[in-house]
C-alpha cells in the first residue's frame, strides 16, 4: 500500500428506502491523519452514508476499501472489527454503569468465565485524550457532558479504532468543552487516527478539518482542500445556490405590550427576572450555559416550577408564575419550543402531522372540540404547513422519527404555527440543523413578528441573537441585565455582561 493510498474510501454508494433515494454515486475518501468534513443540509445523505460505513446500513451499490483493500460491513460489529467505530450526536453511553465498564461495554474479555480487566488500556487511551486521571470507578451519569464525551471517544480508541466517525460531536457541549474536544481531536489525528467530522456549525469545521466532502441531495457536490475554500463558497454548494442573506430581515415594527414578566425566581436560577415583550418583537437572551436561560422560558410555560413571579398579559390579566403548567400556557396563547426536540418537542413515536395538530387537536373536532376528529380538515392543515415550511417527508403519515435533524425541527414550529399563539418561547431553535434551514426559520421569525407575534429566543450563537434580534438582554448567573436595542450590543459587550454579570 502506497502513501498516497487512503485509509478508508467509498466509491460509488447508492442507497434508497422504497422510491425516496438518499444516496446516488457517492465517493469520499479519507487518509490517516486526516479530518474530513462531511457537510451538508439535514436531509442530504450525511447520515446515512455514515450509517452504511459504520455497518448499520447496507449500500445497495458501491464498495468500500480499508487501506486499499475492499470490505463487505454488513453490521455495526463488523464495522469494528475493521477498525470504524462511530461517535453519535446523542451519546451512546449507559450512564447507570461506570466509566470503566462503559469503556468494554460488549467487548468485554473473559478468562475461564471471568471478565478479564484491561485497565491498563484503558489508562493509555484515557492519557492520548490528556484525562489519565478521569475517574474509571465512577458512574458516568455524574460526569459532566465534556467528559461523557471523552469517555465516548476513549472507547473508540480502546476498540483499535483506524477511523472515528463523528456526527454532530459538539451539539450539546460549552465553548470550553468544544475547545477541549479539537485539542483531543488533533491529537487523535497526529497518532495517525481517520477522522470523519459531521457538523452544521462551519465555523467549527474550518477551524478542525484538513479537508471536506458536501453532500447535496444524496450527491456529492464538492470536495476540496479547507484551508483554500471560503465558508460563502461551502454555504452554495451545499444550498446549490448563493444565500445573500444569512440573517433575512422581515419589515416588522414594535407595538403594543403582550407580556410584562416580574420577578420570576426559580432553583436555582432564574433570579428575579424582569422584563418586557411587546408585539412585532424578537427578545433575545444570551449568556453561558448554566446561566439560567432556558430555565427562565421553561418556568414561563410551567415545565418548571417557580418560587415566585408573575406576568401580565395585554389585556390586563395577571399570572401567577408559580404553579403554571403547560395546558394553562397554550390556554393563554404562550407556547413553548425546546432546545430538546427528541425527548420534549417532539413524540418520536407519532407521525410527522400527529406531530403537527398534536396540542389544537379541539378545532379539528366537531361539537366544540369535544365530537370526533374531522381526519380529512387535520391532514389538509398538516399539508399546508409541509408545503409552506418546506418540510422534507413523504407525507403526514411518515414517522416523525425518520425525518432529518431540520425537517423534525420544522414539524415542532409548525406546531406551533397551528396553535397559533401570540407569545412564542423559542429556546436554541436552531441547533443541530443546517445553514438553509436556519436561514428559513429566521425568515419564519420575522414573519411571525411582522404578524404581531412576540418571540422571545435563546441561542448561545452570538451572531445570530445580533443579526435576528430587536432587542437583547444577557443573563449571568440567573441574573437578568435590562433589554437594550441590539443596536446597542457588541459581541464583546455580551460576553462582558455574560462572564461577568456588569
Amino acid at each position: 500500500m502506497s502513501d498516497d493510498t487512503p485509509l478508508l474510501e467509498l466509491r460509488g454508494i447508492c442507497k434508497s428506502f422504497g422510491a425516496t433515494r438518499a444516496l446516488h454515486n457517492v465517493d469520499l475518501a479519507v487518509r490517516r491523519g486526516e479530518v474530513r468534513a462531511l457537510i451538508g443540509e439535514n436531509g442530504a445523505g450525511k447520515s446515512t452514508l455514515m450509517k452504511i460505513l459504520s455497518g448499520a446500513y447496507q449500500a445497495d451499490a458501491g464498495t468500500i476499501r480499508l487501506n486499499g483493500t475492499p470490505r463487505r460491513i454488513d453490521s455495526p460489529l463488523a464495522g469494528r472489527a475493521h477498525g470504524i467505530a462511530m461517535i453519535y450526536q446523542e451519546l451512546t453511553l449507559a450512564p447507570h454503569l461506570t466509566v470503566e465498564e462503559n469503556l468494554t461495554l460488549g467487548a468485554e474479555r473473559t478468562a475461564f468465565g471471568f471478565v478479564r480487566q484491561e485497565r491498563d488500556k484503558i489508562r493509555r487511551a484515557l492519557a492520548l485524550l490528556q484525562h489519565p486521571d478521569l475517574p474509571i470507578a465512577a458512574q458516568v451519569r455524574s460526569l459532566p457532558i465534556g467528559l461523557q464525551q471523552v469517555v465516548e471517544v476513549a472507547r473508540a480508541l480502546i476498540s483499535n479504532a483506524q477511523a472515528i466517525i463523528m456526527d454532530e460531536p459538539t451539539s450539546s457541549l460549552s465553548a470550553a468543552d468544544t475547545h477541549a474536544l479539537f485539542e483531543v481531536i488533533r491529537r487523535l489525528r497526529d497518532s495517525g487516527i481517520a477522522i470523519v467530522y459531521i457538523s452544521h456549525f462551519l465555523e467549527e469545521v474550518t477551524e478542525i478539518a484538513d479537508s471536506f466532502t458536501v453532500l447535496r441531495d444524496g450527491e456529492a457536490v464538492g470536495a476540496g482542500s479547507m484551508k483554500a475554500t471560503t465558508i460563502p463558497e461551502i454555504i452554495e454548494m451545499m444550498v446549490g445556490r448563493t444565500l445573500t442573506e444569512m440573517f433575512p430581515r422581515t419589515d416588522h415594527q414594535i407595538g403594543d405590550l403582550l407580556l410584562r414578566v416580574d420577578g420570576v425566581d426559580g432553583s436555582p436560577v432564574p433570579r428575579g427576572a424582569s422584563f418586557e415583550l411587546h408585539q412585532g418583537e424578537i427578545l433575545g437572551i444570551a449568556g453561558l450555559v448554566g446561566a439560567g436561560r432556558s430555565e427562565l422560558l421553561r418556568c414561563l410555560f410551567g415545565l418548571n416550577r417557580a418560587d415566585a413571579g408573575r406576568f401580565t398579559l395585554a389585556d390586563g390579566t395577571r399570572v401567577s408564575v408559580h404553579g403554571m403548567r403547560p395546558r394553562r400556557a397554550l390556554a393563554l396563547r404562550i407556547d413553548f419550543l425546546s432546545e430538546n426536540r427528541k425527548e420534549e418537542g417532539l413524540a418520536t413515536g407519532m407521525s410527522a402531522g400527529a406531530n403537527t395538530t398534536l396540542s389544537s387537536l379541539s378545532r379539528f373536532a366537531g361539537l366544540r372540540g369535544w365530537g370526533l376528529l374531522n381526519l380529512r380538515k387535520e391532514t389538509q392543515a398538516v399539508e399546508r404547513w409541509i408545503r409552506e415550511m418546506r418540510i422534507r417527508c413523504q407525507g403526514p403519515d411518515q414517522p416523525v422519527n425518520d425525518l432529518s435533524g431540520g425537517n423534525q425541527q420544522k414539524i415542532a414550529l409548525a406546531r406551533i404555527l397551528e396553535q397559533g399563539a401570540d407569545v412564542i418561547l423559542l429556546d436554541e431553535p436552531t441547533r443541530g440543523i443546517d445553514v438553509g434551514s436556519k436561514v428559513e426559520i429566521f425568515r419564519l421569525m420575522g414573519r411571525l413578528a411582522s404578524e404581531g407575534r412576540g418571540i422571545l429566543f435563546v441561542s448561545s450563537y452570538l451572531p445570530e441573537l445580533l443579526g435576528v434580534c430587536d432587542t437583547l438582554a444577557v443573563m449571568h448567573r440567573g441574573e437578568l441585565s435590562g433589554v437594550k436595542p441590539v443596536s446597542e450590543w457588541s459581541e464583546q459587550e455580551i460576553m462582558r455582561v455574560a462572564t461577568s454579570g456588569d
